[in-house]
């Protein structure tokens, strides 16, 4: 059992502190809520680019300051952005731990956001859209999840943005963004490895306890309205090899008490071994695929149940009708006893593994948090797998698994 520490700042940051001993080393991830939902209606893609530049210099130390401070250390710094979370996390030795958090608290509380380095950044970011654009996988994808939620829904859109929008985006929109969106009630400081809990959470506390700002404004996510039919989008980049295939739905919210059986169907029917039900037909049986699996990603909305795979163009009308055909028949007949209880095996062995880390911790507990899933999630989870039946995990395929009301988004050397 994981069993961390919880305590809750004056400011109303929350800090988790968890003792490992497995090496002497210390990870820190500070979680914001200020991910790309939190994009101003006029400016996709901002969050993302605050990202990329939050740790280019703040009122106190300049981006030379920050890079010889974590280079002398050996430490690399990693911002990343979902939809709900900006999440900034290093791993440091434990004698390095107390000068390093600062750094990190000041990058999140007092980013400068110098011109010249923005100027840097926004260039790298266009660029990174660009290549996006000429990726089949990242247009399946993306095409995919703006016909899921379409009419600007955060969810649809894409989280660098649109190249056009980012190269107007300026230091002050940034800055805006930073004030309007970051708060000490939003943040979650996890601190996992060889280090006393106490010594960890009075070190967040003289980083990050001082900051005073207002609670930010709730952000008004439209409801998810499933689709009523079927879909299909042809983006033809004849230029490519492959073929990309983005199939899927929306499913469910993370807070579900579902959650668990939709997880294993899913596992059954794509993630499972070399890919579950899907990986075995159209990859291993029918050679049909280069890759193929399917991904729930249930989050405060209904997120999207996604099925991917690559195939040759001659090869896509195929693949998409024999992913209907698993469908159908999983909704239709459900999965089977056996299926069921290794998938729940996998599931329940793979926790551990997925936790050998004090990263990977860090980053679970981060969710956990985030999801209010309760401190004890990792020792209530096999108990709660366990008790999934197989008419909740055959229900979950039912409500979802509709090639009738399926959304396809088919990018590559391809035309209809």
């Amino acid at each position: 059992m994981l069993n961390p520490h919880r305590v809750v700042l004056g400011n109303g940051v929350v800090v988790l502190a968890k003792r490992t001993r497995m090496t002497p080393a210390v990870t820190i991830h500070l979680g914001m809520r200020a991910g790309t939902v939190g994009d101003p209606a006029s400016a996709p893609g901002a969050t993302w680019l605050l990202s990329r530049v939050l740790d280019r210099g703040t009122t106190s130390r300049s981006s030379a300051d920050i890079a010889e401070a974590l280079d002398s250390r050996g430490v690399t710094l990693e911002i990343g952005v979902s939809r709900h979370l900006l999440s900034v996390v290093c791993t440091c030795l434990a004698e390095d731990f107390d000068p390093l958090l600062s750094i990190l608290a000041d990058v999140v509380v007092a980013p400068a956001c110098p011109e010249d380095e923005l100027v840097r950044r926004r260039r790298e970011v266009v660029t990174a859209i660009r290549q996006d654009d000429d990726n089949p996988a990242v247009r399946a994808t993306e095409g995919l999840m703006a016909l899921l939620y379409p009419d600007g829904h955060p969810y649809g859109q894409p989280m660098k943005g649109a190249a056009d929008v980012v190269e107007r985006l300026t230091r002050g929109q940034l800055l805006g963004l930073h004030a309007d969106r970051f708060a000490p009630s939003q943040l979650t400081a996890v601190v996992v490895g060889d280090l006393d809990v106490a010594h960890a959470c009075d070190a967040v506390d003289r980083a990050l306890g001082a900051w005073r700002r207002p609670v930010p404004a709730d952000i008004a996510l439209p409801p998810v309205v499933p689709a009523s039919g079927r879909r299909r989008v042809v983006v033809p980049m004849m230029n490519k090899a492959q073929v990309d295939i983005a199939y899927g739905f929306t499913a469910i919210r993370r807070a579900d008490p579902a959650h668990e059986a939709f997880r294993l169907m899913n596992n059954v029917l794509g993630q499972y071994a070399l890919g579950g039900r899907l990986g075995d037909s159209i990859r291993e049986r029918q050679g049909m695929a280069y890759y193929v699996s399917s991904a729930l990603d249930a989050n405060v909305l209904e997120g999207p149940l996604t099925i991917r795979a690559g195939v040759s163009p001659d090869n896509v009308d195929r693949a998409v009708s024999s992913i209907d055909d698993e469908l159908a028949h999983l909704s239709a007949n459900g999965v089977t006893a056996k299926e069921l209880d290794d998938s729940r095996r996998y599931l329940v062995g793979a926790m551990p593994l997925a936790l050998e880390t004090n990263a990977a911790i860090a980053a679970f507990l981060q969710m956990v948090e985030f999801h209010s899933l309760g401190l004890d999630y990792d020792l209530r989870l096999p108990d709660l797998l366990r008790a999934v039946t197989l008419d909740e995990v055959n229900a979950a395929a039912r409500a979802v698994l509709d090639p009738s009301r399926a959304t396809v988004v088919i990018a590559g050397p391809y035309q209809t």
